[in-house]
């Protein structure tokens, strides 16, 4: 190996330090961080995110990232090669100061976000937010290449390959499968959201049990709780669930465990040569999603899932399930009812709910919304596409945390990663009986799988290479397509 290489590889290993260092700041300000820490806090991720940049665009590092030739590199070093590539000219186009103030202003976004949300406030949200949505567009538009607009730059960051040309007719085609089929559900059946009270403590302790029996290590992890769930990872070796209970839904709390848990069973998968190395995540955000929308869905609202720990549920909740029939939660978890919240959505109205929050994104960025005007717009689609209005912004344009977290172009990776979940599970099925795995409660069966095939390569291939090398095709939503109508046509 050349000398060139591996002092690259010395650099950008003491890069992945900075980058699980920016990651445990991200988790410990949005958990157990104390109210008043945001503004100094800034500062500390503003550093250290400062060193970071400095070494990631330094001389030395474009220099041997364009001397290196790919061809004397395995495949794992031309992956690696092509990451480091990406990184520097994404980074070099940004100026220093403002990558700095940037990274602390999200700090700060973060937690007026949190408090918005806790009150109800979104006009305090607004001017931050505002800061946020202008600073990524300026960023976008600085790389932007041959036309590009600053929204496909930002959808490209977290999906390569799907342009706003490329979702436009992808959600064109979820809108035409899933609005007739809600239609018909709603005119045939009297569907309700049900709701289960139980005590937090309680609670948490069915989760923590929850997330080891679906394929969660945490002896390599942790859980915490905090307003948005969500999943953290400093390495393969320490990768941190973080949820949210509500007394009155411990369903929520049980669907949000089975999805964060999905994100970390792949980030734990992944394998240790690519430990704290830029090839130690996930291939791209959607296949992380197929991941989480997989056990979330396709494990965690099957009857096969449930019918060996339904009683340990029921054990460990009585308030909430000790006297409900096993056939009555089946049908709690498989509704098909429009909801105000996307993270409590079923199944069938989750994309559009993520269509709504795409084409605000197309709105603020490339067409000049403003994030003043988004409470509005965002009630008007809601009600266009799902027939509701929320009863707060709380429930509305504030439920999430992404755009907050500067996220802007993150939220089609779901959409697109519950297509990829359907095309997963439909090879798993060719490969075992899945149901039969699921009722034996053998769920380390389905993680082995998905371990070989997906999980322990890390970004060291392509989503597209994944998906192909797993399933033996590329992305196409027609599993999807034909999985949503398996399941409620009525």
């Amino acid at each position: 190996m050349n000398r060139e290489w591996e002092e690259l590889q010395e650099i950008l290993q003491k890069a992945s330090m900075y980058r699980a260092a920016l990651s445990l700041m991200s988790w410990d300000s949005d958990t157990i961080a104390p109210p008043k820490a945001a503004e100094w806090t800034a500062r500390f991720v503003g550093t250290i995110s400062q060193e970071y940049f400095t070494m990631m665009t330094s001389p030395r590092v474009r220099d041997l990232a364009a001397a290196i030739d790919p061809e004397t590199l395995d495949h794992d070093g031309k992956a690696l090669l092509r990451h480091v590539r990406r990184t520097v000219e994404n980074l070099t186009s940004i100026p220093a100061e403002e990558y700095r103030a940037y990274q602390e202003l999200l700090v700060r976004s973060r937690a007026t976000w949190k408090h918005a949300k806790d009150t109800n406030d979104f006009a305090s949200f607004a001017p931050v937010l505002q800061q946020v949505i202008d600073t990524r567009r300026r960023f976008a538009a600085l790389r932007a290449k041959d036309g590009e607009t600053p929204y496909n730059v930002l959808l490209n960051d977290y999906e390569e390959g799907f342009p706003a040309a490329v979702l436009d007719p992808f959600f064109e085609k979820l809108k035409a499968c899933v609005v007739p089929l809600l239609q018909r559900r709603t005119e045939a059946l009297h569907e309700r959201i049900v709701t289960r009270t139980s005590p937090l403590e309680k609670q948490k302790a069915f989760c923590a049990w929850l997330a080891a029996y679906a394929g969660f290590d945490p002896e390599r992890g942790a859980l915490g709780e905090t307003e948005h769930p969500f999943n953290c990872t400093m390495h393969n070796h320490d990768s941190r669930l973080a949820l949210h209970y509500y007394e009155h839904d411990s369903n929520s709390a049980i669907s949000s465990t089975m999805h964060e848990s999905g994100h970390a069973i792949y980030e734990q998968q992944v394998d240790d040569r690519y430990t704290l190395t830029f090839l130690g995540g996930g291939a791209s955000t959607a296949m992380h999603e197929s991941q989480s929308r997989f056990f979330e869905n396709h494990v965690g609202r099957s009857r096969a899932f449930w019918e060996p720990i339904y009683p340990t549920l029921q054990r460990m909740q009585p308030e909430a399930y000790g006297g409900v029939p096993f056939d009555e939660y089946m049908r709690e978890l498989n509704v098909a009812v429009p909801s105000p919240v996307r993270i409590e959505a079923d199944e069938l109205t989750y994309s559009l709910h993520i269509i709504v929050r795409y084409e605000l994104e197309k709105a603020f960025i490339d067409g000049g919304m403003k994030a003043e005007e988004l409470p509005a717009a965002w009630n008007r689609k809601y009600q266009e596409y799902l027939g509701i209005t929320p009863p707060t912004d709380t429930a509305g344009v504030l439920q999430d945390s992404h755009w907050g977290g500067g996220l802007i172009g993150y939220f089609p990776s779901y959409s697109i990663g519950s297509a990829i979940a359907a095309q997963v599970e439909a090879q798993l099925r060719r490969m075992m009986d899945f149901d039969a795995v699921l009722r034996a409660g053998e769920l380390h069966k389905i993680c082995g799988a998905l371990r070989e095939g997906i999980h322990r390569f890390g970004a060291s291939k392509t989503a597209d290479e994944l998906l192909r090398d797993f399933t033996g095709k590329p992305f196409e939503p027609d599993d999807y397509l034909a999985y949503l109508e398996r399941k409620f046509r009525v």
